[in-house]
């Protein structure tokens, strides 16, 4: 039996990783798939046959699937392709899984998007499903999943009523900064210290991205993910679009999650050691260093992403 839920894919210029994210889609069946693809860059010999091999790969369809074409001729970068392209799914449906070319889920993950979907559909506090617990497998809660304050986009899934307070530019940043609104979120200084920095580069363009504006969506909305108790996705990019090189956070270990079998938390309310925890494990805080490891992650990522050498 197929997935009922569409499937958004968004891809761009690598065969091999494109491949084995395609043949988990294969695998769930998504009665409906959504193919995002940018185009190549014009400075860069040989792109425009990974993409068209790209291409050719997520053509491959052999099972009953209604299937919609999104494709960019030229390059627009990680910031506008899947910022557009997403604006472009959720004009064609209400819901969606969305994975990109680099997001390698346990077959799980589709089944569990489907029914915390059904589940929270008209639950506007729940702006997204995530499927990366940054925890991995350490999370000991008697739930199958819990709520945050963090929005992860490595294989995920949301609704319409959710993106569509989607604002690429940031436009009510500097109001929510003045205001001083992160304290009534986060009450840890180093998650304020990160996340200011973060919203600070990417509202002033420092940040060529799209994930930071959709994060600030969610929170300025005072929303909620959901996050698996134990990890589904791994990122087995290295080199491409979101990716600087090999780091702690690639090539996580997956996990089953049971649908048949879900223990739901009592409450929508996010799990402060969840959140506490995971920022503490990305950013190994220690009092003397916060902003100096805070700084430093923020270069990288503008070295990493900046125009022009963001794939």
């Amino acid at each position: 039996m197929g997935l009922i839920t569409p499937v958004a894919f968004l891809v761009f210029n690598r065969p091999d990783t494109t491949a084995q994210v395609f043949a988990a889609i294969r695998q769930a069946e998504p009665e409906m798939l959504l193919l995002v693809a940018d185009g190549p860059r014009d400075d860069r010999p040989g792109e425009a046959d990974l993409c068209a091999k790209v291409r050719g790969i997520i053509e491959q369809i052999d099972w009953p699937c209604r299937v919609l074409k999104n494709y960019s001729e030229k390059n627009l970068g990680c910031k506008g392709r899947v910022s557009s392209g997403l604006d472009w799914v959720f004009s064609e449906v209400e819901e969606a899984i969305i994975l990109e070319d680099d997001c390698l889920p346990h077959s799980d993950f589709f089944p569990f998007c489907q029914e915390m979907l059904a589940r929270y559909h008209d639950d506007e506090r729940v702006m997204m499903v995530g499927g990366t617990n940054y925890l991995v497998d350490r999370l000991d809660v008697p739930e199958s999943y819990v709520f945050s304050r963090y929005f992860p986009i490595w294989g995920w899934a949301t609704w319409r009523r959710a993106w569509q307070n989607y604002d690429i530019t940031m436009q009510r940043w500097p109001r929510f900064r003045k205001e001083g609104q992160l304290h009534g979120y986060y009450a840890d200084s180093y998650m304020r210290r990160f996340l200011t920095s973060t919203f600070d580069n990417t509202y002033c363009g420092r940040i060529n991205t799209w994930d930071s504006q959709w994060f600030f969506s969610c929170l300025s909305n005072n929303g909620l993910s959901i996050i698996p108790a134990r990890n589904m996705i791994s990122n087995i990019g290295t080199v491409g679009a979101h990716a600087g090189g090999y780091s702690a956070n690639n090539f996580f270990p997956v996990f089953p999650c049971d649908v048949n079998a879900l223990t739901h938390p009592a409450l929508v309310n996010p799990h402060q050691l969840y959140d506490q925890l995971f920022f503490k494990e990305q950013f190994k805080i220690r009092p003397a260093s916060i902003v100096r490891r805070l700084k430093a992650f923020v270069r990288r990522r503008v070295r990493r992403i900046r125009p022009g050498s963001e794939r």
